[in-house]
């Protein structure tokens, strides 16, 4: 009577050793069941679905990293480097689980009529371009070849452009030109150093690729090569200065779209960079023959005050997160610059943090536009009274991206002020607080309106209602991860830490 049952547990045991590919493959054929279907409720259940299933894999996978070390799958059976390899180790395996953690909590999100202005009958495109950008950016994680980076990271793009062009405002279709225009011209950066790569070593696996890039004389080349990688990737992350696509994108998309982008495609390209960085040319090459410190050193501070000053005289608050997305970003690159282990630990923290902050804070957003039919601020006057578990949550994740203690945002930049101090640059870590100073100032004035200001007669906000449930949940599950993760850091900072080590080579 229980041969069933041994049966169905061998079954699923020899299921869970193709994980590592499933991961990818799930969300993949997601897209076009999505898209067949043509019922937007199912569409949506069959996005959320799999992007719920994919989380559950990766939380496995995850399991497997820190008990057993790095996890191979070969597609095909081929050995590397010969056969493309799906490789998941500490880094990879965190970035995958904050970027399926994040599908599985918008894809699902409440439809809002007055954010997505979809033709009636193509809400299941919608979500089929959805699960087709999560499949992209979960392929670009966990894939062992740099030639495949390439490929996922066109997948990503081309329906990040899609979503961000469905937004119900004609300039919708300006913002995805240029994310496109720019993305393209990142893309072409990268596949231009893939290829000299490939030029000198002749392979594209990326541990095989790490092995012969020490026998290569011509540091020209090389450098050529580091230059293109770079470059591309510092447009994709919108690195400052080249974040010049980030703001309208995030502006003009609908705010579950820029919710999902904040919190995935920007951390996946910083993943990238890293893996480029400190995996492909190491850690010696990139700082002591390259500079790489001397260039995203200032760069870095620059995009903290900049991206900061710049969202403070925002008046729309999308515009006032993409902004601020800016500065949060300099704080990741800067822990890339400090080449320490506290740095490179604040800087990985800090993609999970701002993927958590961000990503509830245009979810918050959408029960904003959603009840008020308006992201400008003026126009929330009094709105904490009339949604309060809106603006509570709001209130919460903005009290994280200035840093305040028991927050997500102060793990990061505790972690980042050890760094610079570490490396005797206390002029970084003075102007990494002063920075998150003027965090307090453009927080401050969401506050200030929401909850110290009347609204005025006949607006629209004296009569709005609190956000469904069904809206707010996400919102707050988020809200509620950014206090819990702010008080026990073991799950991400202690992983940011192993992660950081095995990057730069001091794991025990």
């Amino acid at each position: 009577m229980f041969a069933p049952l041994a049966d169905w547990a061998s079954s699923l045991e020899a299921l869970t050793e193709h994980f590592p590919v499933l991961v990818v493959v799930l969300p993949m054929l997601a897209a076009p069941l999505c898209f067949l279907v043509r019922h937007a409720n199912l569409a949506r259940a069959i996005g959320g679905l799999a992007a719920v299933a994919c989380f559950a894999m990766v939380v496995q996978l995850l399991g497997r990293v820190l008990d057993e070390g790095v996890v191979s799958y070969r597609l095909g059976g081929w050995p590397p480097p010969l056969g493309i390899e799906y490789r998941y180790d500490l880094i990879n395996t965190f970035v995958a689980l904050i970027v399926s953690a994040m599908a599985a909590i918008v894809i699902p999100f409440g439809q809002n009529p007055r954010a997505f202005a979809v033709p009636p009958g193509r809400h299941n495109v919608v979500y089929a371009v959805y699960a087709l950008c999560a499949a992209g950016l979960l392929g670009m994680t966990v894939t062992g070849d740099l030639f495949n980076i390439y490929v996922f990271l066109e997948i990503s793009s081309l329906s990040a452009y899609t979503l961000v062009a469905i937004g119900s405002e004609r300039r919708a279709l300006m913002s995805a030109f240029s994310y496109l225009t720019m993305g393209t011209i990142g893309g072409l950066f990268f596949l231009i150093g893939v290829g000299m790569l490939y030029q000198m070593t002749g392979t594209l696996n990326i541990v095989d690729l790490s092995e012969r890039l020490a026998d290569v004389s011509s540091v020209r080349t090389l450098s050529v090569a580091f230059a293109m990688l770079f470059i591309g990737l510092s447009i994709k992350l919108a690195v400052f200065p080249l974040h010049q696509w980030l703001p309208n994108a995030y502006t003009f998309a609908p705010p579950k779209v820029s919710a999902f982008l904040a919190a995935t495609a920007t951390k996946v390209a910083f993943y990238v960079m890293l893996r480029v960085i400190f995996t492909i040319f190491g850690r010696e090459r990139s700082f002591e023959q390259m500079n790489l410190d001397r260039i995203l050193l200032p760069l870095s501070v620059a995009a903290m005050f900049m991206g900061s000053i710049a969202a403070i005289y925002q008046l729309n608050i999308k515009r006032l997160l993409a902004y601020s997305s800016i500065a949060q970003i300099g704080y990741m690159t800067l822990g890339i610059s400090l080449n320490s282990e506290s740095g490179l630990v604040g800087g990985i923290v800090h993609l999970f943090n701002h993927a958590v902050m961000k990503g509830g804070l245009f979810l918050a957003v959408a029960c904003i536009l959603f009840r008020l039919g308006s992201v400008k601020i003026e126009d929330m006057r009094g709105l904490g009274r009339r949604m309060p578990w809106t603006m509570g949550a709001v209130l919460i994740f903005g009290l994280g991206l200035i840093g305040v203690p028991g927050t997500v945002g102060f793990v990061s930049k505790w972690y980042l002020v050890v760094g610079a101090i570490e490396r005797d640059l206390h002029v970084v870590a003075f102007l990494t607080l002063v920075s998150s100073l003027l965090a307090v100032v453009y927080v401050w004035r969401l506050v200030e309106v929401a909850w110290f200001s009347k609204a005025s007669e006949g607006s629209s906000a004296q009569t709005v209602r609190e956000a469904p449930l069904a809206m707010l949940l996400p919102v707050w599950l988020l809200a509620l991860a950014s206090l819990w993760f702010g008080i026990s850091t073991d799950h991400s900072a202690g992983i940011a830490r192993l992660a950081a080590q095995q990057l730069l080579g001091t794991a025990p």
